[in-house]
């Protein structure tokens, strides 16, 4: 919800000539959207077990995805019928019934183990502002998830993720509005509509990557008798390219080719992209915190950052690319970029990615 906060305040700041007050708004947003997209990787490492990782993991990052696809979609009908204001009404009351909940449900319980007696009463727990952890706070640790760059086993994932991202989401989200309302003459809720492909996708290709890695790392634990390494989970993430792939190609190609009348061919490449992308995402996300459980936040943090900085830059050039190669034709430059930075960095991964670990531990 809070990636419409960030959404509406670009409409409802795009109404005045002031251009300052957009940029102040939307570093609003994305300084109080910050702590929940990046914390989420922290909370399913200390609530659940191994075995069940992915699934949960893919919980969470479903929801992230889908908060970029349901916000067009509901509020199309809300701006066809009532009026653009009601978006902002209607996320003031979500959000403060959230506020609402989180004050009766909000208290941590994180497990920190070590024989720590942390006082629990009801002063310290609804009134005031304190760190669970007892170790001394370093102002370092603001920049810790940065240096999660330097672990090949975090850095490619989250490179590679970020780029699947960027074209089986974001181009998607981002495009829609642009490319079908002009082409079909869609109103503001026929255009939310077209956000489906994306919804369902991202529903169905959490079942593969989540419940269904977590089925494939227990199988092979069962064949070798021990615990699996982290780069098997890797051999599903090449299912989530192939589909990524698959989807930009129809989505963008059956756009520039569809004759006038609606056509539902590029509602299903984003479909098929949105399940390649689900895919990837669980997987990827999941394989870097089995490789460094003990860094979940950290990882969290580091990943979440690269995808929103890769993610704000695309639409900046999507139109000049759509302007200078064609948009059938742009989905060959987004095929070699999902090639190049996230297929074949993967694959080395796999390849290398046990020998990093045991150099790291070493270490």
């Amino acid at each position: 919800m809070q990636r419409w906060l960030r959404l509406v305040c670009n409409v409802g700041c795009a109404k005045s000539p002031d251009y300052a007050s957009t940029a102040a708004c939307r570093a609003l947003a994305a300084f109080f959207i910050s702590p929940a997209s990046a914390m989420g990787s922290a909370v399913v490492m200390e609530t659940t077990f191994k075995k069940d990782r992915a699934r949960y993991m893919g919980v969470w990052t479903l929801m992230v995805t889908l908060g970029v696809p349901s916000g067009p979609f509901i509020f199309g009908f809300i701006a066809y019928r009532a009026g653009y204001l009601w978006i902002y009404w209607v996320l003031a009351m979500i959000n403060g019934g959230q506020f609402i909940l989180y004050l009766f449900f909000g208290p941590e319980t994180r497990y920190v183990g070590n024989g720590v007696d942390r006082q629990i009463n009801w002063k310290t727990e609804y009134i005031y502002i304190r760190r669970i952890d007892p170790t001394p706070f370093s102002w370092q640790e603001f920049i810790r998830p940065l240096t999660m760059a330097k672990h090949p086993s975090i850095l490619i994932p989250a490179v590679a993720y970020a780029m699947v991202f960027l074209f089986a989401s974001i181009l998607s989200t981002v495009e829609i509005p642009n490319l079908l309302q002009e082409k079909f003459s869609l109103n503001e809720e026929q255009v939310g509509l077209q956000f489906l492909g994306v919804i369902i996708g991202s529903i169905i290709g959490e079942q593969l990557g989540g419940i269904m890695s977590d089925f494939w790392m227990c199988q092979r634990e069962r064949r070798l008798g021990r615990k699996a390494d982290p780069e098997y989970r890797l051999w599903l993430s090449y299912f989530g390219f192939s589909l990524a792939i698959i989807g930009l190609v129809v989505f963008l190609v059956c756009t520039q080719t569809a004759p006038r009348g609606w056509r539902v061919t590029p509602i299903v490449g984003t479909a098929i992209g949105a399940v390649g992308n689900q895919v990837i995402t669980t997987v990827l996300v999941t394989y870097a915190v089995d490789c460094f459980p003990e860094e979940a936040a950290s990882v969290g943090v580091f990943i979440t950052f690269v995808r929103q900085i890769w993610g704000f830059l695309g639409p900046f050039w999507f139109p000049s690319m759509f302007e200078s190669v064609g948009i059938a034709a742009s989905s060959g430059v987004g095929v070699a970029l999902i090639v190049g930075v996230s297929v074949v960095p993967t694959i080395f991964l796999h390849w290398k990615g046990r020998i990093w670990r045991k150099e790291k531990t070493d270490v």
